[in-house]
């Protein structure tokens, strides 16, 4: 998931706290859900099996998400050690 500081179509608080609470569901199956228990600071992602990132900024895809989606991606489904 993630969000932008300045982002006034999104819910950055309302999508942390939907991570948070998924989160007791991967723990069911020996998987680390999201390892934030606050708010990150921005442009500090934080990530288990669930990621979550608060980019600086307004509302937008920008090339720093994208590098955040693809690292998640390739961490997850390349498996890469």
């Amino acid at each position: 998931m993630a969000s932008a500081t300045e982002d006034r179509w999104a819910d950055p608080r309302g999508e942390l706290l939907a991570a948070q609470a998924a989160t007791p569901v991967y723990e069911l199956y020996g998987l680390k859900g999201l390892p934030a228990g606050e708010m990150p600071e921005p442009d500090q992602p934080v990530a288990g099996r669930i990621g979550y990132h608060l980019r600086s900024g307004k509302h937008d895809v920008t090339a720093y998400d994208w590098e955040q989606y693809l690292g998640f991606a390739d961490k997850h489904l390349l498996r890469q050690p």
